[in-house]
């Protein structure tokens, strides 16, 4: 499995389903000092998984960034996009019921971007309302 580039683009973005898939991909984060970042078949449906502890306790992520990326996942949800649910941080992320896999690593890439500090792919994926 080769290294995600920071960010990570969607089409690269992991599928983490199963044990197996999930071990590997995230033992590869943590063995690398990467961010987690991960989509999951549930079924019909795909979960978002992301987690800042691979990347070593060098990486923060600052408040303003951390503040952007909870409420994008607030946003999402009251779109509808994602389940009540949600966990939004400030260290993982866990977004389950999105409808596609494609939406999926789009969200996915966002959320591994805002963790890296640009929240700017994250605010447009999950959009203020007008």
């Amino acid at each position: 499995m080769e290294p995600l580039p920071t960010p990570c683009p969607a089409r690269l973005v992991p599928d983490a389903t199963g044990a197996g898939s999930f071990d590997a991909a995230y033992r590869q984060a943590r063995s690398r000092h990467a961010v987690f970042v991960a989509i999951e078949s549930q079924g019909e449906r795909w979960t978002v998984k992301a987690d800042t502890l691979t990347a070593g306790p060098g990486h923060t992520v600052d408040d303003v960034v951390a503040d952007a990326a909870r409420d994008a996942v607030l946003r999402l949800v009251a779109a509808g996009e994602v389940r009540s649910d949600a966990h939004a941080g400030p260290v993982y992320y866990v977004l389950h019921g999105v409808d596609s896999e494609d939406r999926a690593r789009e969200i996915a890439a966002a959320l591994h971007a805002a963790l890296y500090g640009d929240p700017g792919p994250l605010t447009r994926v999950a959009p203020e309302a007008p």
